[in-house]
């Protein structure tokens, strides 16, 4: 028995709103899914479960209409879904009344529900939001009910405005896997037993790293998990360092060279550290010319010598400024503050 679990498709999102890919993205979220489908075609699996937020926000009748029929491609699968808190079921839902193919099964309420997959003998486990927000610890008190096969918990949430939950708690009461969602960091909580399968594709900055599915098999009597990359684009982190000999110039060749060895198809947050001389003054904005490049973050400083300048200073603004800040230990915006100014009243007075 094979099976696939996957979470937070978003189906409607579009990332990175108001820039140049914006739009490429929204159809990329849409196109990777449709991918699964027709892996799933060409490589069958018995169980497709899908742990939550298979759309952004309130689906359209046709977009149930477009992914029903992907489903209906895939007729020897059988197919688990619940809505979640982006797409959790208003009053007024197209999920309330929507006719599934007959390989799915949807859990339509809040209520925690069993279905007996007799074909395969397994129990599957869920339920959908019904509200944004839920507060209540909907699956610490589940138990699988009696029978002999294997028990799958579909579960959405993990914070505490979006059902709380001990994943001991409930993998000790007896599931053989948890198949979790809301999370959109890939992560395994429990080896072969609980796990988020992270968003299929990023949606937004926050979601650096790699994303995909996890694929699970039963073997022996033994079920086996492993998570499988499938977005067709990441978010990455790129670190610049400065140094006092560095130009602008300098700095935007360490990027081209960095986006070179990366891949120009990832969408990028640069973050510039390091020291820089005092009178370079940096265009970090035109970095983002050089490709999917989402923010720029200047956490580099000047390289001034603040013992030395608070001693030339001494008695006069400059030296009582630097004085101020070299008293108490500095947050992250309060060292920007003490470089920023003591730069301007430098200049100042020269």
């Amino acid at each position: 028995m094979r099976f696939i679990h996957l979470a937070d498709v978003h189906l409607g999102a579009v990332p990175d709103r108001g820039c140049p890919w914006s739009s490429r993205r929204e159809e990329e979220i849409w196109e990777t899914f449709r991918r699964v489908i027709a892996g799933i075609r060409e490589n069958p699996v018995d169980l497709l479960f899908i742990a939550g937020d298979l759309f952004h926000r309130q689906p359209l009748l046709r977009e149930l209409k477009e992914v029903n029929y992907l489903f209906s491609t895939i007729p020897e699968t059988r197919i688990y879904l619940m809505a979640g808190n982006h797409d959790y079921i208003k009053a007024d839902s197209f999920y309330r009344d929507f006719q599934w193919e007959k390989n799915v099964t949807f859990f339509k309420n809040e209520q925690l529900t069993c279905v007996k997959d007799e074909k395969l003998d397994v129990y599957v486990y869920g339920l959908s939001y019904e509200h944004q927000e839920i507060e209540a610890s909907l699956y610490d008190g589940a138990q699988p009910q009696e029978g002999d096969g294997l028990h799958i918990l579909l579960a959405h949430g993990g914070d505490a405005k979006h059902i709380p939950m001990s994943i001991k708690t409930i993998s000790a009461s007896g599931f053989d896997y948890l198949a979790l969602g809301h999370i959109h960091k890939p992560q395994i909580l429990l080896r072969d037993k609980a796990a988020y399968a992270g968003a299929l594709e990023p949606i937004d900055r926050n979601d650096l790293g790699e994303h995909g599915y996890i694929e699970g098999h039963l073997e022996n009597g033994r079920l086996r998990t492993n998570f499988v990359p499938f977005a067709s684009r990441s978010y990455e982190q790129i670190i610049l360092m400065l140094r006092e000999n560095s130009t602008q110039a300098s700095l935007e060749d360490m990027l081209k060279a960095d986006l070179a060895n990366r891949g120009r198809m990832n969408m990028y947050r640069i973050i510039i550290k390091g020291v820089r001389a005092p009178e370079l003054m940096l265009l970090p904005e035109k970095l983002k010319t050089y490709g999917y490049v989402t923010e720029v973050l200047d956490e580099s400083r000047p390289a001034y010598d603040l013992e030395e300048l608070e001693k030339k200073y001494s008695g006069t603004l400059i030296g009582d400024y630097i004085s101020c800040f070299l008293e108490k230990d500095r947050s992250a915006m309060e060292e920007k503050a003490l470089y920023y100014g003591l730069q301007a009243l430098l200049e100042t007075s020269r």
